[in-house]
């Protein structure tokens, strides 16, 4: 329990900044084998200030992975397991459902418990209760999803993490964080100049982002929890294309300190600049595997952008991609085991695709025509990245087999440079 108070003080805190519109979530495909499963109106619930049913069972339904029972139609749901009728669920079609109640404390907090249960075995799966604010029933709401996304599938639930990205209105860009499911957008940075490359410290409390606002661009790296921000490269020529280290003490930059834009290693706190690269082509975008022992990276070194990777410390480098002429922007998945990156298919498309680091094996997974920036979420299950629809810049979500796809779009304008927040580790 008191690790969820924890997590829950920090995503209260997160940001200190105005809360935008939220970004609007739009499923476009869907898994090929749905679990079907209802979530029943958790009982005294109309009562609160948001409804959490709605919440786990959007969170749910956008995985792609869950077929919803429609519960609507239950006049009086049950709160415990002794309460269900499991041949009326079994009737239904559903395999497994969710049960739930809320109850008032006398100290203005709320009792929130529910359970998941087998319909077919007539067993209880997981059943939790928290205390929490009214104010945190949202969150609470996604923790709930993600116990039963990770009972119902085995892989862990990510819709209690947070997303960032650029917002572009003319010339005015915002750096924000929302929700997973777009919702609760707030402020990190707004500037009339332009705001790129947001990425999360490990332990979600930091990003580091590159800004224009002095003519020039600098990494900055800023504290979510109290908007103290700090200066990391300020080097001359270009500063970009930040990067964490697993454990947080170091971020891999893109510097053209010395000459040609070349990978180097910096202190979080902006000491101790390490030159990896040294090439006569232009090296950048760099990302640390999940152990920390190596870096990949775009470079055009042998004529055409490619993805390449060098040990964390420095030495050898090694080529990992030979299909087509431009592959930039690679990512590691959070096994380490493939990493998604952007290739140019048929000289005109640019579409996100994921290679496998055992067998080379490469898997195309959109059919959009100008992606970039793809992102993890922290799972491993879903691929978050930018796209252009009719005209404008949204962000888009594929699953990492290419069969769920979602888009996620605002009307404050064009959104760019997606990054997908970590798992805490003291969820």
């Amino acid at each position: 329990m008191m690790k969820l108070l924890r997590y829950l003080l920090l995503c209260a805190l997160v940001l200190p900044g105005a809360v935008n519109a939220a970004l609007t979530i739009e499923i476009v495909g869907s898994g090929a084998n749905q679990i079907p499963v209802s979530i029943l109106p958790f009982v005294a619930e109309n009562s609160l200030p948001q409804n959490m049913t709605s919440v786990v069972a959007a969170d749910l339904q956008r995985s792609g992975l869950f077929k919803l029972v429609d519960a609507s139609s239950v006049k009086m749901p049950p709160a415990e397991p002794g309460e269900v009728s499991y041949p009326e669920w079994r009737s239904r079609g559903a395999e497994a459902i969710v049960i739930g109640a809320v109850a008032a404390r006398s100290d203005g907090k709320l009792d929130v418990r529910f359970r998941l249960l087998d319909v077919v075995k007539q067993t209880q799966l997981a059943g939790f209760s928290y205390t929490v604010a009214p104010a945190q029933l949202r969150l609470t709401a996604h923790k709930i999803a993600d116990v039963v996304y990770e009972k119902l599938t085995g892989d862990v639930g990510v819709f209690s993490t947070k997303i960032a990205y650029i917002v572009k209105s003319g010339k005015h860009f915002e750096l924000q964080v929302s929700d997973a499911d777009g919702y609760g957008a707030q402020t990190v940075l707004a500037s009339n100049e332009p705001l790129i490359s947001p990425a999360w410290s490990p332990d979600g409390s930091h990003l580091a982002y590159v800004s224009f606002e002095k003519q020039k661009p600098i990494v900055y790296v800023q504290s979510l929890l109290n908007g103290a921000r700090k200066t990391v490269a300020q080097f001359k020529g270009n500063n970009s294309a930040p990067a964490w280290s697993p454990d947080g003490s170091k971020l891999a930059v893109a510097l053209t300190k010395d000459g040609n834009t070349q990978i180097y290693t910096i202190n979080a706190d902006g000491s101790g600049v390490k030159r990896l690269t040294h090439s006569s082509g232009i090296d950048t975008e760099p990302n640390f595997s999940p152990d920390g022992k190596n870096i990949v990276f775009t470079s055009d070194r042998g004529g055409s952008p490619q993805v390449y990777r060098i040990p964390a410390d420095g030495g050898d480098v090694t080529r990992l991609t030979f299909d087509g002429n431009y592959n930039v922007t690679p990512r590691y998945s959070p096994d380490g085991k493939s990493f998604v990156f952007v290739q140019r298919v048929n000289g005109a498309s640019f579409n996100i695709a994921v290679q496998d680091m055992a067998t080379w094996q490469v898997q195309l997974l959109t059919d959009t025509r100008k992606d970039e920036s793809p992102t993890f979420a922290p799972n491993g299950k879903m691929i978050l990245y930018a796209t252009e629809i009719g005209g404008r810049g949204v962000l888009a979500a594929v699953s990492s087999d290419g069969r769920v796809k979602q888009r996620l779009t605002t009307q404050a304008g064009d959104v760019r440079e997606p990054a997908w927040g970590p798992l805490l580790k003291n969820q």
